[in-house]
């Protein structure tokens, strides 16, 4: 008589040295739930430039959304000329009469030649004006950036043919003379010539000019994506099955293109943060009394010769933050995309 033989459709357990079957391994289940926007915060955090450029950019966006808060607890606001109230703040010269350009338990960033407004709390709204501007501009920009270069890549065409030509026209131009030229012309839609621009004017159109001059770039690199991704196997499968276009833009195709926008987008607030202070600098943008960056490095210009101070601390402020900015985004593309890390 032949033992029984097993059942093949039966798996033969393992077991160990107790006759237990052993659990599962956590590390095999830890590596099948890793998502990759979970794979790409492990490698993020592995990168030290990144994580201390982050607490940096993220410290400079919580003392934008507090400022009014500080100034409230420091005792100054931006706007007092205080020196109008105590001539002796100032020297014969209108310059700060304390040392290091005022600096006191009073003031902190000591005061402003002239004028004597509170360096620091200037400072404060200065960041809020000059990232708030920025981020509008830049959240604006990535939307049609995203739109135009979508619809152009997935419909091809004649479609196509004419974004790329228009791209490719916004692309030559010398974006800050354009911006320059076209400052007083957007402002001229709204204001007489003979009357005063809102500074809310002056913002909007900031952000619309920024805007209007630099979806190009991000709208050619998505086109381009979408032209590879367009003949891939999933899409003409998600054609065949009869899925509407608006399905395969949002369902297949926006999900592959998270990781260059996102890219593209780290990398540009930090160019519109000095765009916005340039032209705040060239007086088309945002002017004084509002504070601002670009105010303030202005201001400062006329008076470093002989006091430093006041344009140290916006000068050395906004550096970090570029810098930071941009370490920033060299990270975030090096753990969203590891191929391009060289």
């Amino acid at each position: 008589m032949t033992p029984p033989t097993p059942s093949a459709a039966a798996p033969l357990e393992v077991t160990d040295e107790t006759g237990k079957t052993p659990a599962p391994s956590s590390t095999a289940k830890g590596s099948e739930s890793r998502s990759p926007g979970r794979l790409a915060w492990t490698r993020f955090k592995r990168d030290r430039t990144g994580v201390i450029s982050m607490y940096i950019v993220a410290f400079f966006f919580a003392v934008a959304i507090c400022a009014p808060l500080i100034a409230k607890l420091s005792g100054t606001n931006p706007y007092t000329t205080y020196a109008s109230e105590r001539p002796e703040l100032l020297d014969a010269f209108s310059y700060p009469a304390g040392p290091n350009g005022g600096m006191s338990s009073e003031f902190w960033f000591g005061i402003e030649p002239q004028l004597g407004r509170d360096v620091f709390t200037f400072l404060l709204y200065g960041i809020r004006t000059s990232l708030g501007i920025a981020v509008a501009a830049t959240l604006l920009t990535t939307a049609i950036g995203v739109v135009v270069g979508v619809t152009a890549g997935y419909l091809g065409g004649r479609t196509d043919y004419l974004v790329g030509r228009i791209i490719d026209i916004l692309l030559s131009f010398p974006s800050t003379l354009f911006f320059i030229a076209f400052m007083p012309v957007v402002y001229g839609l709204f204001v007489a010539p003979d009357e005063n621009i809102p500074t809310s004017l002056r913002a909007v159109a900031l952000i619309l000019v920024l805007s209007a001059f630099g979806w190009a770039s991000i709208a050619r690199l998505l086109r381009g994506q979408v032209l590879g991704l367009r003949e891939r196997e999933y899409i003409e499968a998600a054609k065949v099955t009869g899925a509407s276009p608006r399905r395969i833009v949002f369902k297949e195709l926006l999900p592959n293109l998270w990781t260059p926008i996102i890219i593209q987008s780290t990398l540009m607030l930090p160019a519109y943060v000095t765009a916005e202070a340039g032209l705040a600098f060239l007086g088309v943008g945002i002017i004084d009394p509002t504070p601002d960056w670009g105010v303030m490095i202005q201001r400062g210009a006329q008076f470093y010769t002989e006091d430093i101070t006041f344009m140290l601390f916006p000068g050395l402020a906004m550096v970090i933050f570029v810098l930071a900015f941009n370490l920033l985004g060299d990270s975030v593309r090096d753990a969203l995309d590891p191929k391009s890390k060289r």
